[in-house]
C-alpha cells in the first residue's frame, strides 16, 4: 500500500464505516438503537487500530499528499483524543435517543463524520487541508445541533450556529487568501521560511489577524463566543457535550499547528491579540456564568472560560506551553463529559436536569451521583487532587516560565471566581431539600452511568498520577519545531 494511503487509513476506515452505519440506520428506522450504537463503537475501535498501524508504518517526519498531510505524534495524540471523546458521547447518546424516539443512524453517522473532519484537521500541515477538515467537522455539527427537529430551541440553535459559523468560515477563508496572495504558499513549513526571510507585508499581517478571528470563533473565545450559550442550551444534551470537547480540542490542535508552527515568525504581531482574547475569555466566561440558573448555559459559559485558560498555554508557547495545552485538552474532555453525563442522567428520570434547583437534595436521594458531580465540579474549578488542578497547574507554570505572570494572575483570580457557580450546584445537592423523585426512581441508564464513573475514575487517576499522561503530551514537543 502507498505511504499516502497508509497515513490516511484511519480517516478512510472511519468514513467508510460511517457510511455503513448511515445505511444501516436508514434500513432499520428508529429501531435497534443499541445495535447501531454498538456498530458505531466498533467502528471507532477499528479506526483506533488503523491509527496504531498507520502511526507505526509511517515516518512521522514525512509530508504526504504533496506536503499537505502528516501523521506525526502531535496528530496521533489528538486523533486518539477525538476517538475517545466520540466513543464516550455515543455511549451517552444510546438511551437519550431511545427516550426521545429519534432515528439513530444519521445521528451516529454525523458524529463519525465530524470525527473524520477533526482527525483531518489534526494532520493538516497545509492551510487548505486544515480548512477542508474544519468544514467537514462544522457541517456535521451544524446538523447535529438541530437534530431534534420537533424542538424549537434545537432549530434556533442550529440556525444561529450555522449563520455565525458560515460567517466565521468566510472570514477565515479570506485570511487564507491574503496569506496565500502575499507569500505564495499555504504550506506551513514553507510559510515559516517565507515569513522568516524578511518583513511581512501588511496584507499578510491582516490575513493572520483574520485567521486568528476565525480560529477564536471555533474555540468559542471572546468576543466570538455569542453563539455558544444558545447553541449549547438548544442542542441535544449529548451533542452539547460533544461540541464542548471534540470540536474545541480540534480548534486548539489547529491553533497550535498554525500559530506556533507556520505563523511563529509573526508571534510579535499575534501574541498580544491572543493574549487579550485569553483575558477577555476568562473574565467574561466566568462572570457571565455567575448569573446562570440553567446548568447547560452555565456549562456553556464555563466552556468559554476554559478556552481562555487553554489560550494561556498558547500565549506561553514553547514546548511547555504546547504540552500543557495538550494535557489540558485531555483533562477537560473527561471532566466535562462526566458533568454533562449527570445532566443527561437527571433528564432521564423525571427531572428537567437543566436548572440548578433540579439538583436540590440529590445527595440524600442518590449519594453516589452527588459525589460524582461534586468530583467534576471540583475538577472544573481546579481543586486538588483532581485532574483539573493538575491541568491548570501545568498551564500556569508554562505561562510563568515564559514571563506572562500577569496573565497567570488573571487566570488564578478567575479560577477562584468560578468556584462560586460550581459550588452552587454542590450547595443544592448537599444543603437543600429536593422534592419528588425517590431513590429507586433516580437510576441512570446503564451506559450513561458507566461513562460517568469512567470519567470520574479518569479525573482522579490523572489528578493523582499525571506523569504518564504528561509524558504522552511531551512526546509531541519536537513536532512543531519547539524544544
Amino acid at each position: 500500500m502507498r505511504p499516502d494511503l497508509i497515513a490516511l487509513l484511519p480517516e478512510l476506515v472511519l468514513a467508510a464505516l460511517a457510511m455503513v452505519v448511515l445505511l444501516a440506520g436508514l434500513a432499520s428506522g428508529r429501531a435497534r438503537h443499541g445495535l447501531l450504537a454498538g456498530g458505531a463503537l466498533v467502528s471507532l475501535a477499528v479506526t483506533a487500530l488503523a491509527l496504531w498501524y498507520a502511526a507505526a508504518a509511517t515516518d512521522p517526519a514525512a509530508r504526504l499528499f504533496s506536503g499537505m498531510f502528516a501523521l506525526d505524534r502531535f496528530a496521533v495524540y489528538f486523533k486518539a483524543l477525538f476517538l475517545l471523546s466520540s466513543a464516550l458521547v455515543i455511549l451517552l447518546s444510546v438511551d437519550y435517543l431511545k427516550r426521545n424516539d429519534y432515528r439513530p443512524g444519521e445521528y451516529l453517522a454525523l458524529i463519525m463524520f465530524a470525527t473524520v473532519g477533526m482527525m483531518t484537521m489534526a494532520s493538516g500541515v497545509n492551510l487548505a487541508a486544515i480548512y477542508v477538515g474544519l468544514e467537514l467537522m462544522a457541517l456535521s455539527t451544524y446538523i447535529l445541533a438541530g437534530y431534534f427537529r420537533r424542538e424549537v430551541k434545537s432549530h434556533e440553535a442550529a440556525t444561529k450556529y450555522f449563520v455565525l459559523g458560515a460567517f466565521s468560515s468566510g472570514v477565515l477563508l479570506y485570511g487564507l487568501s491574503l496569506i496565500y496572495g502575499t507569500t505564495g504558499t499555504l504550506d506551513l513549513g514553507a510559510l515559516t521560511r517565507a515569513l522568516a526571510a524578511g518583513k511581512p507585508a501588511t496584507a499578510t499581517v491582516v490575513g493572520m489577524a483574520l485567521l486568528a478571528c476565525g480560529f477564536l470563533f471555533k474555540v468559542a473565545a471572546v468576543p466570538f463566543h455569542v453563539w455558544t450559550p444558545d447553541v449549547y442550551e438548544g442542542a441535544p444534551t449529548p451533542i452539547t457535550a460533544f461540541m464542548s470537547v471534540g470540536p474545541k480540542a480540534a480548534g486548539f490542535a489547529m491553533f497550535l499547528r498554525v500559530f506556533l508552527g507556520g505563523l511563529a515568525p509573526l508571534s510579535a504581531s499575534w501574541i498580544w491579540l491572543v493574549g487579550a482574547a485569553a483575558v477577555l475569555t476568562m473574565i467574561w466566561g466566568n462572570v457571565a456564568a455567575l448569573t446562570q440558573d440553567n446548568v447547560k448555559r452555565m456549562l456553556a459559559y464555563s466552556s468559554i472560560a476554559h478556552a481562555g485558560y487553554a489560550l494561556v498555554g498558547l500565549v506561553a508557547g514553547g514546548a511547555a506551553g504546547v504540552n500543557s495545552v495538550l494535557f489540558y485538552m485531555l483533562v477537560y474532555t473527561v471532566t466535562n463529559l462526566g458533568a454533562f453525563g449527570f445532566v443527561i442522567m437527571l433528564e432521564s428520570r423525571g427531572y428537567a436536569g437543566e436548572t440548578v434547583t433540579d439538583y436540590a437534595g440529590l445527595a440524600r436521594r442518590h449519594p453516589g451521583a452527588a459525589f460524582g458531580m461534586l468530583l467534576f465540579m471540583l475538577s472544573l474549578g481546579g481543586i486538588p487532587p483532581t485532574a483539573g488542578f493538575m491541568g491548570k497547574l501545568y498551564l500556569f507554570a508554562a505561562a510563568v516560565e515564559a514571563g506572562y505572570v500577569w496573565l497567570v494572575v488573571v487566570a488564578v483570580v478567575m479560577s477562584a471566581v468560578s468556584l462560586y457557580y460550581y459550588l452552587r450546584i454542590v450547595l443544592q445537592m448537599y444543603l437543600r431539600d429536593g422534592e419528588g423523585v425517590e431513590p429507586a426512581e433516580l437510576v441512570a441508564a446503564p451506559w450513561t452511568e458507566r461513562v460517568i464513573w469512567a470519567c470520574g475514575a479518569a479525573v482522579l487517576v490523572i489528578g493523582i498520577v499525571p506523569a504518564p499522561f504528561l509524558a504522552a503530551a511531551r512526546a509531541t514537543a519536537g513536532v512543531l519545531g519547539l524544544s
